[in-house]
């Protein structure tokens, strides 16, 4: 059985990162590179790191501080934000990371999907999706919408069909963050994280909503997903109790949810 995958996920702001409640009222943390190396510490799976204001600044990706989080962890390392062309691609992979990170910017340009994928490989291409639960006005099939911006900006487009249509362009991985659920600490969104399993023959990240040990068993064993998202419960100043990776892998499997054992990381 295949083991399932937790992630990290950082919202990076002048090389720190920040915490947010569906997208809206950031709180600093800490330097990217420090908290980064603290869950590299406790095991971690992977790390996402988004630069969340280099599209609206229309720069691009903070590569400094990409090489610094580069430099302390040893671990798949996806970025996104500010990535416009193949060449942001590769300046990004130039600094450090394995993976590359296309939302908003795929929305405008799907081509940019198939475009990486061609040069880098679909493995290094993740399709992040911003998806909201539409009104009952809304006529879409999955009853979920796409948003681009940060939230800001809703597309009109279905959160199913764009799933299908990433993969089709060669994305090799889907992160579905939930703009409900995002930074509310209830849970994931099982609904749509499902539907979007069961659409797609590629890893699916249920991303929006960890507050505790016990939503990550029900993303795992309610839908598809292979891999989960987790930062509140990480660290976010907004919980009451934070927890550690060990002691969310200790619970999960408890629960007989498979995940990777403690190893020896090298120094």
């Amino acid at each position: 059985m295949l083991t399932k995958r937790l992630i990290a996920c950082f919202d990076v702001k002048n090389g720190f990162v920040t915490k947010a409640q569906q997208f809206n009222d950031n709180i600093l943390v800490d330097k990217a590179e420090a908290v980064a190396q603290k869950v590299y510490d406790e095991q971690i799976d992977e790390i996402i790191f988004y630069d969340i204001t280099a599209s609206a600044q229309k720069r691009k990706t903070d590569l400094e501080t990409v090489s610094k989080v580069a430099e302390r962890v040893f671990v798949p390392f996806t970025v996104g934000g500010g990535i416009k062309t193949v060449a942001d691609m590769y300046d990004v992979l130039a600094a450090g990371a394995e993976k590359i990170s296309v939302d908003s910017m795929a929305v405008r340009n799907p081509q940019i999907i198939r475009d990486g994928a061609r040069a880098f490989g679909s493995q290094c291409i993740v399709l992040s999706m911003q998806v909201k639960a539409a009104g009952k006005s809304a006529k879409l099939p999955s009853g979920y919408e796409i948003a681009i911006d940060g939230a800001a900006v809703y597309t009109g487009m279905d959160a199913v069909e764009w799933a299908k249509r990433g993969e089709a362009l060669g994305a090799g991985e889907i992160c579905v963050n939930s703009i409900d659920n995002d930074g509310m600490h209830g849970g994931y969104d099982l609904d749509i994280t499902s539907r979007i399993s069961r659409a797609v023959n590629i890893p699916v990240i249920a991303s929006g909503g960890a507050g505790k040990p016990e939503h990550l068993k029900d993303a795992f064993q309610k839908t598809g997903a292979t891999a989960a998202i987790i930062s509140s419960i990480l660290y976010s100043p907004r919980l009451e109790r934070n927890y550690t990776v060990r002691e969310i892998k200790e619970y999960l499997r408890r629960s007989e949810v498979p995940v990777r054992p403690w190893a020896e990381r090298p120094e």
